[in-house]
Formats: C-alpha cells, structure tokens, sequence
C-alpha cells in the first residue's frame, strides 16, 4: 500500500506544477501507460500482471496494437478483479496458496481504485539499493526530480537496442545521483549527466539473447549523495524487494547529519593535505561491509552503515565478526586511500578528532621504545612483542595494563599516557577495538614511513 500512498502524493505534487486535476487512473492513463508499457521493453517487471501475460493469436490478428490489448485488459482487471499483486503494485495474491499469501488478512480493507492505478506511478518512484532491494523516499523534491528522469530513461532504452529494460529504479539510483550532484542544472537536467554503462546480463536467459543490463550502483553513492544535498535532514525511507515473492524491510530512518560527518572529519583531519587526500569521488565509491538489506537490520542508516568493507581485517580478533586482527601494510597508492578511508570513517565514529592524536601519540611512543631498545639497535625490523600484545587487545583494563609498562618504559610520556587513559575510560565498550585499531595504522604509518 506504500506505493500508492507514494504515487498519490506525487500526483498531488504534479498537478500542482501542471495546474492539472489529473486522477490516478488518468495519469496512468496519460503519462504512466505510454512511458512504461507502450513498448516491448517495459520499466518494471511486475509478476503476472496484464502486462507481463501473452495476448491470444485470435487478438493478435485482430489488428490492434498488443499494447492496447494489455492496457484495456488490465483495467478490466483493476475494476472487475479488485486489489491484488497484479494490479496494486506490492500487495498480497489473491489466492491463499500464492508465495505473498502471507500479505493476506480477514480484516475488511477499503482499497480503491485509485490506490490500484497510483501504485504504479509509486513503484516508477522507487531506487534501487542492490541485492535487489529498492527504497522509497518521501520527499516532495526527489519525487518529482526522478519524474524528471522517466522520458530520458525512455529514450535511452529506444536508442540502446541490445538493453533489457524492467531496470527503471537502477536507472532511478543513477538519475537520482545525478540530480542531486551541485553541478546539476535544471534548465539543461543532461549537461553532466554521466550515462550508467551497460554491461552483459549476469541471468543465463537474458546472456543467451545478447542482452546488456545495468549494473546496479553502489548504495553508497546514493547515501553520500544525499547527505551532500540534505545534511542536515533525517529521511525516513521505504525499503523492499518485489518479485516472485515479495520482502518489505520496513521503514528505516536515513541520518544524514551522520554521514555529512565523514567529509567534515576528512576536511580537519587532512586539512594541510588537501591535493592529495580523498575527494568526494573516491569517498563515495567506498566498498561498504554491509549490504543494503543488513544496513537496514542495524535500525538506521548512519554513520555505522558504511563502515569500509575491509576495516575489519585489521581489528582485533575476537572483538568484531570477522575481524581478523592482521597488520596493515603500506604497498602503494591505493593502501594510502583505504588508510585514509579508515581513518576518517574510525574518528567519525568514536565522534572525537582529540581520540586521532591520541592515537598517533601512543604510536609515537611505541615507535620510540622500540627504536631504543636493543633488538632495534641490533638491526630488526619486526615489531616489538609488547607492541604486538597491545595491537591484539581486546578489553579496557587489558589496555590500562599495557599502557602502565609503556608508561614505565617511557616516563617522559607519563602525562600523556594518563589523559590517553581517561579518555579510553568514557569511550564506549562497542568503539574501544576502533581506538586499537587506529592506533595500529598510525604505527604501521610511521615505522612505513620512518616518521
């Protein structure tokens, strides 16, 4: 029923622009008809619907056109079959025996037509989040900014022979993107406008038939993109995956302050480095961890959503899933970027550019032992024990202890070693491993490069 709460809203927004008093049956009539389904290659695949059905040859032969037969079968369906998967977009199965059965209830439901044929302009609103997965975002600017890109997705699919369609909310991602970039112009929506390059269809059907696709973009494009028009908003999104049986994620708040977070750390951590540190491209092409559906699992989206996918194999074992406590080694220009990425995304989190000094401090120290002692003046180059017990750390009082023999060992730091202490005694249980790992790149950065 979400679709048609969406698609009654942008009807509301467009006959407002238009000065129209269109309904829904006449803006699918009008408007959604002709974009999505008067042509074989369709914006959406909705499951056994008119649309998705073969017209008998009988039909066929009678000289009108199939597109026709569909559309005038399918509002026979809306007004003589009522709401269903087939003519309300997301909704139950009639049959109690159909995979989205479980959507069926006893309770009376007043579903209108009108509910049937915005539907589908709600679902032609939708973005697509990967995995599968598409959102949708309640916002009276972005609705009618994808609207915007429905008759370019049109055209791009007539001159693209060789691509499938049925992709209108990857295409939606890309538009969305696009439409919400600083450079975009209204007066001129396709100067800028970098056009998703199809690739091979990965589904055995479609590569047989020579078909391109899209590939899905990354979620977090979407996400940073967003927080860069709306940093200060928190959206509330709509998340789900319809086809042969259909997932509703539910809703899920979208914090964009959060995530406008990770460029203002980037801006003061790197500030006197600002020709060779991450720009906004490089940012927002990180590799997240989660995917889309188990972002949603965390009850928000934030901060925590778009941890970088590798971080974890530099954590300490047994303090996160998957962590795998490795050492990170500096190799080349695409290692300095991860490190970059997981600097800036571990000090937004644990919300406190003092805790990076911190950290570069205790690795200083480190550093300093090591170079004092007699194996390091002996020539080896491996890291100390005591550093290496540090890095694989897993509590709180576990790291006080450490910090008390560094402290023995370099008493001229004591001071510093005490505030480090303090602070690591308010940080939350859950962030303290990010603490211990930061400090671990900061020590491998400097003994890389002999700091």
């Amino acid at each position: 029923m979400y679709t048609s709460y969406i698609g009654k809203k942008f009807l509301k927004l467009y006959n407002e622009r238009e000065g129209s008093n269109l309904s829904a049956e006449d803006f699918f009539n009008n408007v959604v008809h002709p974009l999505f389904f008067n042509d074989d290659k369709h914006f959406i695949n909705v499951a056994n619907s008119s649309f998705f059905q073969s017209v008998p040859q009988k039909q066929v032969d009678s000289g009108i056109s199939i597109h026709e037969i569909k559309l005038e079968r399918f509002h026979k369906n809306v007004k003589e079959d009522g709401a269903s998967l087939t003519t309300l977009v997301g909704y139950a199965a009639q049959g109690i025996t159909a995979g989205t059965s479980g959507q069926l209830t006893t309770m009376k439901t007043n579903i209108e037509i009108e509910d049937m044929y915005a539907s589908w302009a709600g679902i032609g609103l939708s973005v697509s989040m990967g995995g599968g997965f598409s959102m949708i975002i309640d916002d009276s600017e972005i609705l009618l900014g994808l609207f915007s890109g429905w008759k370019v997705y049109r055209k791009f699919l007539m001159q693209t022979h060789n691509l499938k369609g049925n992709q209108i909310d990857v295409w939606n991602s890309y538009w969305l993107c696009h439409i919400l970039s600083s450079k975009f112009d209204a007066q001129n929506p396709l100067d800028g406008f970098e056009l998703p390059q199809p690739v091979t269809c990965k589904a055995d059907k479609w590569r047989k038939m020579g078909l391109m696709e899209f590939e899905s973009i990354n979620r977090i494009k979407v996400v940073f993109s967003l927080a860069r028009k709306y940093p200060n908003k928190v959206f509330t999104i709509n998340a789900f995956k319809f086809a042969d049986t259909n997932q509703t994620l539910g809703f899920v708040n979208f914090y964009l302050p959060e995530i406008k977070r990770f460029y203002e750390i980037r801006d003061v951590i790197f500030i006197s480095k600002k020709e060779s540190v991450l720009s906004d491209e490089e940012i927002e092409n990180l590799s997240p961890y989660f995917f889309f559906k188990e972002a949603c699992k965390l009850g928000a989206i934030g901060l925590k959503s778009i941890e970088p996918k590798k971080l974890r194999e530099f954590m300490p074992v047994g303090t996160y899933q998957d962590a795998q406590g490795k050492d990170y080694m500096f190799s080349g220009e695409e290692s300095i970027k991860n490190y970059q990425l997981f600097k800036i995304w571990i000090i937004a989190m644990l919300n406190k550019t003092e805790l990076l000094k911190m950290a570069s401090g205790i690795a200083q120290v480190l550093t300093k032992i090591e170079k004092d002692s007699k194996e390091a003046k002996r020539g080896k180059t491996t890291t100390d024990q005591e550093t290496k017990k540090i890095f694989e750390i897993k509590s709180v009082k576990a790291f006080v202890d450490e910090l008390i023999i560094v402290m023995e060992k370099s008493p001229e730091d004591s001071v510093f070693i005490r505030e480090t202490v303090e602070e690591v005694l308010k940080m939350p249980y859950d962030l303290f491993p990010l603490f211990i790992t930061l400090i671990k790149f900061e020590y491998n950065y400097k003994i890389t490069n002999k700091i």
